[in-house]
């Protein structure tokens, strides 16, 4: 039973550390308005990828991705197009003091939260991952809904945990972002996650 916890902590630390649209957008809130914002936009994808491991896991996998494939390609567009413009946004506003980027108030955390999960939980193909998890995880997932759960108990703590590293990092490093450094994470951040996003959005009418 514990390996299983083991295991699903593994891929949802895995999955959260991999480069993509979402971590550059993460790594940027946190470097330039601070390690909570950057945090709590972590545990919108780990809330995102807890729920992934669950549909994969509880075998409604096909049955999700029926029920989205009508809309798959309108989904991805969406995020995609979010993303492009978060990007574009990012390269061409200026940065926020630090002062002012220090200062957190609960509707902002919860936009940080929110908007994280929307743009994970847009993207269809992200269950993919997790399909793949309940494939090879096999028998072992049956027999018990604990098993199963212990799955994606783990895949939210290694999620959660990764995003809790990032933030202890950048939250050292934070102290060393001049505005001259600042523009420039704004700028390649923002081309990265632009570039990301209009692949998303290529891919999407390939659908």
């Amino acid at each position: 039973m514990a390996s299983l916890l083991i295991r699903g902590f593994a891929l949802g630390f895995a999955i959260a550390a991999s480069p993509g649209p979402i971590f550059f957008l993460c790594l940027r809130r946190s470097l330039l308005r601070g390690w909570l914002t950057g945090l709590v936009s972590g545990l919108g994808v780990a809330t995102a990828d807890a729920f992934y491991a669950a549909v994969a896991v509880f075998g409604v996998a096909a049955v999700v991705t029926t029920t989205l494939a009508p809309v798959a390609r309108w989904l991805a567009l969406a995020g995609g197009l979010a993303l492009v413009f978060i990007g574009i946004r990012a390269v061409v506003s200026s940065p926020a003091t630090r002062e002012a980027t220090t200062s957190t108030t609960r509707t902002g955390l919860a936009w940080a939260y929110t908007s994280i999960l929307g743009l994970t939980i847009t993207n269809p193909a992200t269950i993919i991952s997790f399909a793949a998890l309940a494939a090879a995880l096999g028998a072992g997932l049956s027999g018990s809904w604990t098993r199963p759960a212990l799955v994606v108990a783990g895949v939210g703590l290694g999620s959660t945990s990764w995003w809790l590293i990032l933030a202890a990092i950048t939250a050292a490093l934070r102290a060393r972002v001049t505005p001259t450094v600042a523009r420039t994470i704004g700028i390649v951040s923002g081309l990265a996650i632009a570039a990301l996003g209009a692949v998303a959005v290529v891919a999407s009418f390939g659908k």
